[in-house]
């Protein structure tokens, strides 16, 4: 199973800077990076509704599960509203093709936020683990559930990443370095976890999934509700119901089994 782990959290990494790859190469259609986005925005929401908020209210207590989601969720917010937008793909949807050129004022900003939510997506992708390895009710659920949530926004996450340091003025070679040494940090988060969370208590540990599950609902509200306002209503809420329907098949399919 630890070999398993590690394999998903190398997935998760190549597919970011697959992603980042494709968005340095050909740009980022609007359209589609929204059909991305809201499929992302789905499979968090979904992950956080049906496999870890059941784990936290069934390990914590309510408010500790309350406490410990809004911290997650504030984490995200704070960053998003002092530092720069926590998810590049929400951030791409936001603006059009000429105001890109003003983020190379602020390249540095994005890709310290960035840092930071890739940091945590590995810390998730460890808890998950952990919690599977715990024997928890739910822990083989919220484990596959996180790998696959991640994954899926790992996706529009390279490629919105991608599109926008080359629109700051970057080149194609200098802004694939670039994001593969923020999309590192998504190892850095898993192997952090792996070391912490491994020798923690479970109130800790379930406390950690319920944190990290705050952030994940603040990314799916934040995508969704911004696509919602501005573009693609049709596009967006079908792409967002499938990723959220996925998740809660699975998490169905895998509790029963």
């Amino acid at each position: 199973m630890a070999n398993l782990s590690v394999a998903y959290v190398v997935l998760a990494f190549a597919l970011a800077v697959g992603g980042g790859a494709l968005g340095a190469s050909l740009g980022s259609s609007h359209q589609r990076l929204c059909a991305l986005i809201s499929l992302g925005a789905g499979t968090l929401l979904g992950v956080t509704l049906f496999a870890i908020l059941p784990e936290s209210l069934a390990a914590l207590r309510w408010w500790g599960t309350l406490l410990a989601m809004g911290s997650g969720y504030a984490v995200f917010f704070v960053i998003s509203k002092y530092v720069y937008h926590v998810c590049p793909a929400c951030a791409a949807s936001h603006f059009d093709e000429a105001a890109a050129h003003h983020f190379s004022e602020i390249a540095a900003a994005m890709m310290l936020a960035l840092a930071i939510h890739c940091t945590a997506d590995g810390v998730a992708l460890a808890a998950g683990h952990e919690a599977e390895a715990s024997h928890s009710p739910g822990g083989r659920a919220l484990d596959f559930s996180l790998i696959i949530a991640i994954c899926v926004h790992k996706v529009p996450e390279g490629l919105a990443l991608g599109a926008l340091l080359l629109g700051a003025g970057f080149n194609r070679a200098q802004t694939l370095m670039r994001v593969t040494a923020v999309e590192s940090t998504t190892v850095l988060g898993a192997v952090l976890g792996w070391v912490f969370l491994h020798h923690i208590s479970t109130f800790w540990l379930d406390a950690t999934v319920a944190h990290v599950g705050g952030g994940f609902l603040f990314l799916a509200v934040h995508a969704v509700f911004g696509e919602i306002m501005k573009h693609h209503k049709a596009l967006v809420l079908s792409n967002f119901a499938l990723g959220f329907g996925a998740i809660g098949v699975l998490s169905l399919l895998l509790r029963l089994l």
